[in-house]
């Protein structure tokens, strides 16, 4: 694992050992901006901070830069009621991919702080295989229905489980390139 990828990794724990996640806004584009920053400071001069310049990943292009403020405000104010509305409001946060590097590890994090406040649930990372979820929310902008599919099947209640919490950052990273799956 690359020297940031571990420090990161690092961080990651930390905001959970620490509760210093509780101190963080749920569901804002502030509260992603907190996470980044948390899980990246020192490590990249961006952290936390807002892309200004375009990005893609394969064919896929990110949304543009110049539009990513506002973009940013309507997700924002998408709805956090249910489960489906949750997710739909992931996948756009993925769709603008607001940083230039962590967005995927930044946002998971930012979907369980959702999830734990709005419906007491959370992800159980670990049992979400990589390639189902890489596929899924590749063609999430198309079809949210995949990755709504995926996730449900793996939610439960254990909301303050630090092992559970842990093997999913740890699976997170694992879907970005980064360790073995445990």
């Amino acid at each position: 694992m690359q020297h940031i990828d571990k420090k990161s990794l690092n961080n990651a724990y930390r905001l959970f050992e620490t509760g210093d996640i509780d101190q963080f806004e749920i569901g804002t584009t502030k509260g992603l901006q907190q996470i980044h920053h948390y899980l990246f400071q020192g490590l990249y001069d961006f952290a936390g901070e807002i892309r200004t310049n375009n990005i893609a990943k394969g064919n896929f292009r990110f949304a543009n830069s110049l539009y990513l403020n506002e973009i940013l405000v309507k997700i924002e104010q998408m709805s956090e009621e249910t489960f489906e509305e949750i997710i739909a409001k992931y996948v756009e946060m993925n769709i603008a991919h607001p940083f230039m590097e962590g967005n995927g590890r930044a946002m998971r994090i930012w979907l369980d702080m959702i999830l734990k406040t709005r419906l007491k649930k959370v992800v159980n990372w670990q049992l979400v295989d990589k390639m189902l979820y890489l596929q899924a929310m590749e063609r999430s902008p198309v079809n949210d229905l995949e990755i709504r599919t995926l996730l449900s099947a793996n939610v439960n209640e254990k909301i303050n489980n630090l092992e559970i919490i842990f093997k999913g950052i740890e699976q997170s990273y694992y879907y970005e390139g980064y360790g073995n799956k445990n």
